[in-house]
């Protein structure tokens, strides 16, 4: 027995389908032609009966090169001057690494300076001890 059954996608709010396909159907988006930035997949399946069934699957596309900003978070309130330090770099074209930019310089944390004088302190007070005990 046939399935009859079908599937139409569309991208976003677009009216027009950017296919129709009998089920199962393995289909390759390319993400290459949509902007970079949030999404929705709409797939509308249609089954022998003509009932339909609706699923939206919302995604984020980003193709173009990544961008870091340091010094600055999402609606983050703040005044006078702001040091930041911004990073955008690609993937290139996959078949060779490129070592320069591919990684974003960051500030060292709080908490590894804070470790880092605990630990300071901590062998100062060892030597110290270790050389009264000597005297």
């Amino acid at each position: 027995m046939k399935s009859t059954s079908s599937v139409i996608l569309f991208m976003d709010d677009d009216p027009q389908p950017i296919g129709d396909f009998p089920v199962p159907v393995t289909f390759d988006l390319d993400t290459r032609k949509l902007i970079d930035g949030k999404h929705v997949l709409k797939v509308v399946s249609k089954d022998q009966q003509g009932k339909e069934g609706i699923k939206l699957v919302p995604f984020t596309v980003r193709n173009g090169p990544a961008i870091a900003i340091e010094g600055l978070k999402n609606d983050e309130v703040v005044e006078g001057t702001l040091p930041l330090m911004i990073n955008a770099y690609g993937k290139g074209d996959q078949k060779s690494f490129v070592l320069h930019g591919s990684e974003t310089p960051q500030s060292i944390p709080w908490w590894i300076v804070v470790i880092i004088i605990f630990l300071v302190a901590w062998a100062l007070y060892f030597v110290i001890m270790s050389m009264r005990v000597k005297l």
